[in-house]
């Protein structure tokens, strides 16, 4: 069950690495499985417990709290998009092409890697859609960010925001502009699954990646 890539998840969010044992696995998977079935809210370390046939104690293990455990998936989730987006990119020498797919990993529908066994990343992406804003929209976000916890969020976007500047140099607004489509796409997802009348479904076509390579692009024009 161990994958054979492994990324390096910031040690603040976890007592013991999950991916270092069969157990630490289960919890990943198990929890993916029950966040995405019944919501943050009503998740619980002893309900876990229940499915992956364990005890809430060796859960505590290896996550102090269930918001240590969203802030891990998430951080895993930007690890991996990161990592998409690298082998995605590479030896693409226009940054308009560059920046064309990046929009579209960033925005567009997410499919089973199949390099992970023990994370669903189609299960994950709607987890951070719904819920990955609770891991900032916190008081102690100062905290945790001067743990360097978003880093990885904040280098993907780093990353995305010097391709705009390869395009147009003079552009002001790089960073507010990919944290604005990431966000903004994964409302749009969420709202095209559970409030349509707040964005626009065209059949045939992936509005929301369509609408945000529209903006990026016409925003950036020199």
């Amino acid at each position: 069950m161990l994958p054979d890539l492994k990324f390096k998840i910031n040690s603040s969010t976890y007592l013991k690495d999950p991916e270092s044992s069969d157990l630490g696995l289960r919890i990943i998977s198990g929890s993916i499985e029950m966040i995405y079935e019944v919501g943050f809210e009503c998740f619980t370390f002893r309900k876990l417990a229940g499915t992956i046939e364990s005890t809430e104690a060796s859960v505590y293990r290896y996550f102090e709290s269930k918001h240590k455990l969203l802030l891990y998936l998430t951080c895993w989730y930007w690890e991996w998009m990161e990592y998409r987006l690298h082998f995605g990119t590479a030896n693409i020498s226009s940054p308009q092409e560059r920046l064309s797919r990046a929009l579209q990993f960033l925005t567009g529908p997410v499919e089973q890697d199949g390099k992970f066994a023990h994370v669903d990343e189609v299960k994950l992406n709607k987890i951070v859609i719904a819920e990955a804003s609770k891991v900032y929209l916190v008081k102690e976000v100062d905290e945790v960010n001067r743990e360097g916890v978003f880093s990885v969020y904040k280098r993907l976007v780093a990353r995305i925001s010097d391709i705009v500047m390869e395009i147009n140099p003079d552009y002001k607004y790089p960073h507010m502009l990919i944290s604005t489509v990431v966000e903004g796409s994964h409302y749009q997802r969420y709202f095209a699954e559970h409030l349509p009348s707040l964005t626009d479904i065209l059949e045939g076509e992936d509005a929301i990646s369509k609408f945000y390579h529209d903006m990026v692009f016409k925003s950036i024009a020199p």
